[in-house]
């Protein structure tokens, strides 16, 4: 299946081979492991139920939308597919770290334990999320700029920032719900619709920041060649 900017006459997109793209990749990396070990703790404001994550996950689809938006659905796949393997070795390097000898002064085995094991069921509710989310932001951000060219930015962001959360929240919370202690289906669809309200409020709200990353790198990216 051929990506929207696979077409000849779609919207010209940066290359990736400049000085700002693995920089966003790196950021956006960091900023899904960062997520997926503060998700390892419920948490509870009154009605409101969620997770550590909330903290920096929403960012991972501002980044999302900039790499979509000024590189392309094939260069956002490969961060996210990065984000993907960085988070598979962390998990990885987690658990050999479990298993090696504890010293005899150290007193937190059981603990580490506990919270990687919590961690790889995260990892593995927070890739597939990660994977459906950022692949249906990505994809939806790019079929929208194909018909709406350089026009109408808001429209891409907060369309694919509404399909991706969509897509990222009701996988992830299926999965994780029970990792950090929901037991209960009324609090699993309060877990999830008030995870996707709030991560797609915090993109919208900053939209205004988006809009400027967006423009700067387009500016400073010799590639860059906008359709009109």
């Amino acid at each position: 299946m051929s990506s929207p900017n696979d077409t000849q006459h779609g919207p010209s997109y940066a290359q990736v081979g400049s000085a700002y793209y693995p920089i966003f990749v790196a950021v956006f990396t960091a900023l899904v492991i960062i997520s997926n070990v503060t998700a390892t703790k419920g948490v509870e404001f009154g009605p409101i139920i969620t997770d550590g994550g909330f903290i920096v996950f929403p960012l991972t689809y501002v980044i999302g939308d900039v790499l979509s938006e000024v590189y392309g659905f094939k260069a956002a796949r490969r961060a996210i597919l990065t984000g993907f393997a960085m988070n598979a070795l962390a998990a990885a390097a987690f658990w050999a770290t479990v298993y090696l000898p504890a010293a005899d002064f150290y007193p937190n085995q059981e603990h580490l334990e506990n919270i990687v094991s919590a961690y790889t069921g995260l990892i593995i509710a927070g890739m597939a999320g990660f994977l459906v989310g950022q692949t249906l932001n990505a994809w939806s951000l790019v079929l929208i700029k194909e018909r709406t060219k350089e026009k109408h930015l808001w429209a891409r962001l907060v369309g694919s920032t509404f399909v991706g959360q969509l897509g990222d929240t009701v996988v992830f919370c299926a999965i994780a719900a029970s990792v950090i202690g929901i037991t209960s289906f009324s609090d699993f669809l309060i877990y999830t619709a008030q995870g996707w309200f709030y991560k797609t409020i915090v993109e919208v709200v900053l939209l205004p920041v988006t809009y400027r990353v967006i423009a700067m790198v387009k500016r400073r990216e010799p590639t860059y060649q906008p359709v009109a």
